[in-house]
């Protein structure tokens, strides 16, 4: 079969490094690459270090606001799937990249997998939510990284057969890079691993375009007392810019880290403060306690298991979780499978109902052939 895998931020190209050696094997497999994440450090290096073959299209859509930037992804993305002769497309997580690919893909009358499906915040103000929410909702395919998401999606009306449990392709790499990913730090960054240090990321728009929300997270890192190290990523530094903003002294900050150096380096920190998704979930991986600066998360599993603690962006509880670092628990269920991820999706891919899904979608493609709707809703003739 012929799929088309959509990316466009940094947990996404994580996922492709393994699924796609998985993939291309007995299937075809066109990557695109919308562009949503185009810095160097964010998106082309992580292809580079990762060993992903490049896109065969790359949108080039870039930086603009949420809406903006899915509609033009859309209006892209349907000129490039319209010649490829695809059978299904691949979505994975929750972001602008998955919401548009996934519509396209519907519009295209194109059978839809959606990766990471199931989780939820409950959070409707989050618009990653609301992405889940939607795409979850008109996939063909749901796989989920637990079996707590496949129940939900359960609870929430979604078909038996259209959902499989495969776990986290995230966890399948960390488990491959992780024993060796020491020997990839500089030597500045081989210094700070080797003593106590704490690890901090922060990226979100919730938090870094509030400049009252990013305000006090920093606070609470005046007086931390192990160093922190901050990679900057480019949103926050544009913003730390435009609030006029200064950064604590106990910030230690660097340039955006590829993806070998970042689980060097949170395999080896004390704690790990982020509001990132994958970063949640690689502490877990790493075995090492997390706080998350969110008010809520999808990644509630790891909550449950005690890895996880949600303070916000209250500076007092982020200060004192740094004064008094959360210590690890006893046990760390096996909570994103077993490192197999990827052989499980493809054998998914290839399960008889999905197979007739594919089917039945090419054959209705080729009934309606001269009236399928492009992303613009206009008919094709």
């Amino acid at each position: 079969m012929h799929f088309v895998s959509i990316v466009g931020a940094r947990p996404e190209f994580v996922q492709v490094a393994v699924l796609s050696r998985a993939l291309r094997g007995p299937h075809r497999e066109t990557l695109v690459h919308t562009g949503q994440h185009y810095d160097a450090g964010m998106s082309g290096r992580f292809f580079a270090e990762l060993g992903i073959a490049p896109p065969e299209i790359d949108l080039g859509v870039g930086s603009l606001g949420p809406s903006a930037q899915v509609g033009e992804i859309m209006r892209r993305l349907a000129e490039a799937l319209a010649p490829l002769d695809a059978d299904a497309v691949i979505v994975r997580g929750d972001t602008n990249s998955t919401l548009a690919g996934a519509i396209v893909a519907k519009q295209l009358l194109l059978p839809l997998v959606h990766i990471e499906a199931g989780m939820r915040s409950y959070d409707r103000t989050a618009p990653e939510e609301i992405n889940r929410l939607a795409v979850d909702h008109i996939c063909d395919l749901a796989l989920t990284t637990d079996r707590a998401a496949e129940q939900r999606l359960r609870d929430e009306g979604l078909a038996p057969a259209s959902v499989a449990v495969c776990g986290d392709v995230m966890y399948d790499l960390f488990l491959q890079v992780a024993p060796n990913a020491a020997a990839s730090l500089r030597p500045d960054l081989a210094a700070i691993a080797a003593q106590d240090f704490v690890l901090l990321t922060l990226h979100r728009s919730e938090n870094v375009d509030d400049p009252n929300r990013l305000r006090a997270i920093l606070a609470a890192f005046e007086s931390a007392p192990l160093p922190v190290l901050f990679p900057v990523h480019p949103r926050t530094a544009a913003r730390l810019r435009d609030f006029g903003l200064r950064v604590p002294e106990r910030l230690l900050c660097c340039e955006p880290l590829g993806y070998v150096e970042m689980v060097a380096l949170e395999s080896r920190a004390r704690t790990i403060f982020t509001d990132s998704g994958g970063v949640q979930r690689e502490a877990y991986f790493a075995g090492v306690p997390c706080v998350t600066l969110r008010d809520s998360t999808e990644w509630t599993n790891t909550v449950d298991a005690g890895w996880n603690r949600l303070t916000g962006a209250d500076t007092g509880a982020i200060a004192a979780l740094l004064a008094s670092p959360p210590a690890a628990p006893a046990e760390r269920p096996p909570l994103f499978g077993d490192g197999d991820a990827a052989q499980r999706i493809v054998a998914a891919l290839e399960a008889p109902a999905f197979v007739a899904t594919v089917a039945r979608y090419r054959a209705t493609r080729e009934a309606r052939g001269a009236t399928i709707c492009d992303a613009g809703g206009a008919s094709k003739r």
